[in-house]
């Protein structure tokens, strides 16, 4: 049992002011594995102030500096690779291969931050003005459970980037990959009240911080509800916002694809990080004359894709993360079924060989139309809809028929085609026969998927001010 009993404010570790103990769990097998002390308004307050009187020596400092700092973050984050990988197997139940990248994204990020600062212009001429791009000041960075660890240090390394001092409000869930997080950061021995770290409830140390007259900007990655509610919240200091939301992303497989050779990139896109990640591609548009071609061979794909324990080197799908998203997942199966969708694989309860744990069997419904609300809504587990389409005009319609926008994937052989299509889905970032990703472009969302841009020079531009300067 691990009992985390501190928080993070100006370079020491601290007891909280708040005195309420969340229980962490292990989601493979239901059990409690440790205890978190979260923190208050208090301690939310204490982080601001701490990172408001770092923010004046902070910001003045030069990018070789910062550069300086973000390489010894970087160090100090890799080598706990290992102890971070078990945390999320543990307290997440990422499946091996997920939980490796997970493991070392945190220190990519970083060293990617690195890279955007080292070519990213602060100063430029327009007309005869110099324009200087200047940090905003504290930022306020909550992270959701998902991939905490990786969202923390993306987050954090930009903002230290652009100058910035910050306050951090992780996922309470995820608290043993935060103390992993917070360990390595204060060996790599950032200066006090650069970054602050306090666990808490997001109805009390995030609201604290999304209200606070002294945070000048919030990064949030999580639902479209939360990030509605803290567009409200500091709208009254006119705290700038960073928004990386939700989404009900289409996957366009086109006439002309071979579906044999594209369903093993169908099924990642759908079931990636065991479902729960917002950019997953859950909607998967068909061509209607090969529905039929395109259930036998995803039927086929799908029994052999394994939910299970994240510790064999077999499984594609976890646990979900808590009770509450299981029996949320579950609800929305019912739901299908109830709406008249057919269940082609998976459907209600947990795998046949498992008795406890919050798994769900990989599952996909078809003859299914967008109005349905597993279509509609953000399910964050491995639930796939297949919606058929007559032709490419109507396809577009279909993939674009959504609140959300983040993210889309165009599967064909005609890439002419396929880049036209693509050009047409209203999504911050559409992929075309593949699923790799790159850092030094920007990623957000259209809609209700957000606001603003992470990554590359567009995610470091976020947390600056242009401010202009004219000479006699």
């Amino acid at each position: 049992m691990q009992r985390i009993e501190h928080i993070y404010i100006n370079g020491q570790f601290v007891t909280p002011h708040g005195e309420e103990w969340f229980d962490l769990f292990n989601p493979s097998t239901e059990e409690v594995i440790g205890k978190v002390r979260l923190g208050d308004e208090v301690d939310a307050e204490r982080a601001i102030a701490a990172a408001k009187a770092a923010f004046p020596a902070w910001s003045r400092t030069s990018r070789e500096e910062r550069v300086a700092v973000l390489r010894r973050m970087h160090k100090a984050i890799a080598a706990r690779e290992d102890e971070l990988m078990e945390a999320i197997v543990l307290e997440y139940g990422a499946p091996l291969s997920r939980g490796r990248w997970m493991a070392t994204y945190p220190a990519d990020v970083i060293a990617q931050a690195i890279d955007a600062l080292e070519a990213f212009a602060f100063e430029e001429e327009a007309g005869t003005a110099r324009v200087i791009l200047t940090p905003v000041g504290v930022a306020g960075l909550i992270t959701p459970w998902n991939s905490n660890a990786g969202f923390i240090c993306n987050k954090l390394a930009t903002a230290l980037s652009a100058g910035c001092t910050a306050v951090i409000k992780p996922s309470e869930m995820s608290a043993l990959q935060t103390q992993v997080v917070i360990e390595a950061l204060h060996e790599a021995g950032l200066p006090p009240g650069v970054f602050n770290v306090v666990n808490g409830r997001g109805d009390v140390v995030g609201e604290t911080i999304a209200r606070h007259t002294d945070v000048a900007k919030i990064s949030f990655t999580g639902s479209s509800a939360v990030g509605q509610h803290l567009i409200t919240a500091g709208a009254d200091t006119m705290k700038r916002v960073t928004l990386e939301l939700g989404g009900k992303s289409p996957t366009v497989v086109l006439d002309d694809a071979d579906f044999t050779a594209i369903m093993p990139l169908v099924l990642t896109a759908g079931f990636l990080n065991s479902g729960q990640a917002c950019i997953a591609g859950t909607r998967i548009l068909v061509p209607r004359e090969r529905l039929a071609e395109f259930e036998a061979v995803a039927t086929a794909a799908v029994a052999q894709v394994k939910s299970g324990d994240p510790r064999n080197p077999d499984t594609a799908i976890g646990p979900m993360v808590s009770a509450k998203q299981w029996e949320r997942v579950q609800g929305y199966i019912r739901l299908g079924a109830e709406e008249g969708a057919r269940i082609l694989a998976g459907g209600e309860g947990r795998p046949d060989d498992l008795d406890r744990g919050w798994f769900v069997k990989p599952t996909i419904f078809t003859d299914a139309n967008n109005q349905m609300r597993i279509a509609r809504e953000e399910i964050f587990g491995p639930v796939l809809t297949l919606i058929p389409y007559d032709g490419e005009a109507d396809a577009i319609v279909i993939a674009n028929d959504t609140r959300y926008g983040l993210s889309a994937v165009v599967f064909g052989q005609d890439l002419t085609r396929c880049e036209r299509v693509a050009r047409q889905i209203d999504a911050g970032r559409v992929l075309i026969n593949t699923l790799s990703h790159e850092p030094r472009a920007p990623f957000g969302g259209f809609k209700h998927s957000g606001m603003g841009r992470e990554m590359g020079k567009w995610g470091l531009g976020a947390y600056l001010e242009p401010k202009t300067l004219l000479m006699a």
